[in-house]
């Protein structure tokens, strides 16, 4: 389970939305990176896979991999405007 603040529900609808496509949902994944550790990231895709865990982010949808979600598990995804 992985939550979803307010703040990033409203900034994931937001990008969708600006997309003007109703099949796009938002994609979390976790890449290996060597010496470096692992690198978070976020696109948007129109593919659900069977294997896929889907939590709800307000009216959109954020689609986490099986292999990415057990970096993520317990994980806070929050969204700051900030300099």
């Amino acid at each position: 389970m992985i939550t979803i603040t307010e703040s990033a529900k409203e900034r994931i609808q937001d990008i969708l939305s600006e997309e003007d496509d109703p099949s796009l949902k938002l994609r979390m994944f976790v890449q290996g990176g060597g010496c470096a550790g692992f690198s978070y990231g976020f696109t948007l895709d129109t593919e659900q896979n069977e294997d896929d865990f889907e939590f709800p982010a307000g009216t959109a949808k954020v689609l986490v991999d099986n292999m990415s979600v057990m970096y993520v598990q317990g994980a806070t995804v929050d969204y700051v405007a900030d300099l």
